[in-house]
């Protein structure tokens, strides 16, 4: 090696498999045929390069950037690509300015994708507006939390918004194959083959992710042998790090916990455990699910099963204390209690019957039997007359009504027909028998 010979420059590294089959085209865009199959206007749209600005919201490796580029293909314009993470109000009025003076010096137009566009703030998504408006460039926005509440409603009307769903298994399927028969972009010249049972764990751990599907494939094929089948056994190993889906500000957790509550008062047991599970191991707050565990008890068990609400409260008490893993003990075990309990939203329908009342009605006078009279003016205008202490009479109830005289027969509690209630309205009985003797 002479003093002067220059240094050879390493190769870049591949792309990974994921990047390398992108689809080229809508037609091989799979699995949105809800909102790109054959006769759809969006898919019209974007073929006649006017599908205009968009907010396309779903959940990751379901082709959101993808769409994007070939929405930039078809209209001919700039693909500038955006991080909301990485960017801030002067980095988009640059972007803007660039694309201006792009439209002005080439007459060509600017497509600008904004990544996870939800991170931005309400003031960061506002800048974009003029520019949008005066068609100086066509927004194109990903994110996967619900738009309604992530993006603000001044853009929002001025996008149009498309959900993409989880590929289904079929689509998942072509995408598999497509990687390993494809000798060009893919893993076709290498000959490998996958066995059903891995094919069968590599869709159903995938989760309708196309782009998780590629990884997991790619990573199972560097342990392999050209020409060899990769077993299930690969596959498995290569999704050791597999993460469950779950954003603590987005629809997946609060999906989770709706679904827990759902099923705990559907008296669903089997299902009250999974969710619980599923959200735990999501790496979630475990308070949270005590929290809506709590709230069910109170709503849905109410006075059917009273000990319901403190085997909730104490679970969250003790999940506080413990935190996890450990707390997955006691809230499983509040979990089964309350899935299992009998149900009751009684009081659900006292508390709404009352504030109809309350709001709608007349403002009711207290009685004056029932009025304090501390002082001595206080006992002159009537204040505590009539009032009968209810420890003198049998049964403890006095013959004494509460309410005012023009709700006396109205009845906000209707006690039902499970498990404790009856016998609240047994009691409820006989104390109205009791107040009505002469």
């Amino acid at each position: 090696m002479t003093l002067f010979e220059p240094v050879r420059a390493e190769p870049p590294p591949p792309r990974p498999l994921a990047d390398r089959m992108r689809p080229r085209d809508l037609d091989e865009f799979l699995g949105q045929e809800h909102a790109l199959g054959e006769g759809r206007a969006l898919r019209a749209a974007i073929l006649a390069g006017q599908a205009g600005s968009l907010i396309l919201f779903g959940p990751p490796g379901v082709g959101k950037t993808t769409l994007a580029r070939i929405v930039a293909e078809h209209s001919g314009r700039e693909f500038v690509t955006f991080s909301a993470v990485l960017s801030g109000v002067a980095e988009v009025r640059r972007a803007m300015a660039e694309a201006e003076e792009r439209l002005r010096r080439e007459g060509r137009g600017t497509l600008l994708f904004v990544d996870e566009i939800h991170r931005f703030n309400k003031a960061q998504q506002d800048a974009f507006l003029p520019y949008v408006e005066a068609g100086s460039i066509v927004l194109v926005g990903a994110t996967t939390e619900n738009p309604s509440f992530s993006i603000v409603a001044p853009l929002l009307s001025r996008c149009r918004v498309v959900q993409l769903l989880p590929l289904p298994a079929d689509a998942i399927e072509r995408v598999i194959d497509r990687a390993l028969s494809d000798a060009g972009r893919g893993l076709g010249a290498r000959r490998l083959q996958l066995a059903a049972e891995a094919r069968a764990a590599l869709v159903l751990h995938c989760a309708g992710d196309a782009r998780r599907a590629l990884t997991v494939l790619e990573a199972a094929a560097a342990t392999a042998i050209d020409g060899d089948t990769i077993s299930a056994a690969g596959i498995l190993e290569a999704l050791q790090s597999r993460v469950l889906r779950h954003d603590r500000a987005g629809d997946a957790h609060f999906d989770l916990l709706s679904a827990l509550h759902k099923s705990l008062r559907n008296s669903d047991v089997q299902a009250a455990v999974y969710w619980l599970t599923r959200f735990l191991e999501s790496d979630a707050d475990p308070i949270q699910a005590a929290r809506r565990m709590v709230a069910m008890a109170a709503e849905d068990v109410g006075l059917a099963d009273p000990m319901a609400l403190q085997v909730a409260v104490s679970a969250m008490q003790a999940a506080h204390l413990l935190g996890l893993p450990e707390a997955k003990l006691p809230l499983t075990e509040a979990a089964i209690y309350l899935a299992a309990a009998p149900k009751s939203n009684s009081v659900v329908q006292a508390i709404e019957a009352a504030s109809h009342e309350v709001r709608s009605g007349a403002e009711r006078s207290v009685p004056l039997h029932l009025r304090n009279a501390p002082t001595r003016l206080m006992g002159e205008w009537g204040h505590g007359k009539g009032y009968q202490y209810a420890h003198d009479f049998p049964g403890g109830v006095a013959p004494m009504p509460c309410l005012p005289p023009e709700l006396v027969r109205r009845r906000f509690y209707q006690p039902g027909e499970r498990g404790f209630e009856k016998k609240i309205a047994e009691r409820m009985e006989e104390a109205e028998r009791l107040r009505n003797q002469p």
